[in-house]
């Protein structure tokens, strides 16, 4: 299940409404075809008819299941245009979700409901502030490579503890702390204090840049 709310879930909606639109020229295009065959060859009679349902049954399940875009990839994510990121890095959380213990998707949840919240705030920031900087590392960075690195242990050993935590409850761990620094920025935003932004990021690497290399 994907979440609610977010970034991701415009995206996932805009993308969506492509995927019923491909769907609807396809049938019509289909239907097409059988009214031109049936004008020029002859009555498609019953067997043809069936076989145009047939036909635009599957050509609407295929569009309808395959996505319009793909997600952007964990590299595309550093080359975003900071008002732009929250909303595909919301889009890029979708994806990771089938690779996400349960516990974690939760938080991922609420991820999307920030990056969200954030986003209108990012419309007057100039892209070459220092907070702009720090949120670009947070969001688009710190964020993904976060999850990457819990991605690469092996499933096999995401609930052995180490260090007195399982890769698992350290993904969660450190998702409730990006979070958190999501919320701080956005406060901050709001209150107009760029300037204290620029420390934002100090904390996360210091607390979580060894769990995220040992994950």
């Amino acid at each position: 299940m994907q979440y609610q709310a977010g970034p991701g879930r415009r995206a996932r909606e805009n993308d969506m409404a492509k995927r019923v639109t491909r769907a609807a020229v396809a049938d019509l295009a289909i239907i097409g075809v059988a009214v031109t065959l049936g004008l020029v060859v002859g009555p498609i009679g019953i067997i043809g008819f069936f076989l145009m349902v047939v036909a635009m049954l599957i050509a609407t399940a295929v569009l309808l299941a395959t996505p319009a875009s793909a997600p952007p990839t964990f590299e595309r994510l550093r080359q975003t245009d900071l008002k732009a990121l929250p909303a595909q890095t919301g889009r890029w959380l979708d994806a990771q979700r089938p690779a996400l213990p349960a516990p974690a998707i939760s938080v991922v949840d609420q991820i999307g409901l920030k990056l969200d919240a954030l986003t209108p705030q990012l419309a007057t920031l100039d892209d070459d502030a220092p907070a702009a900087a720090e949120i670009r590392k947070l969001v688009g960075e710190q964020l993904p490579e976060f999850i990457k690195g819990y991605e690469r242990v092996p499933q096999a050993l995401r609930n052995v503890p180490r260090n007195g935590k399982t890769p698992d409850q350290q993904l969660v761990d450190g998702l409730k702390v990006i979070g958190g620094q999501i919320d701080e920025m956005a406060g901050q935003l709001a209150q107009g204090d760029l300037d204290s932004l620029q420390t934002q990021g100090r904390f996360l690497e210091i607390k979580y840049q060894g769990d995220t290399a040992g994950v």
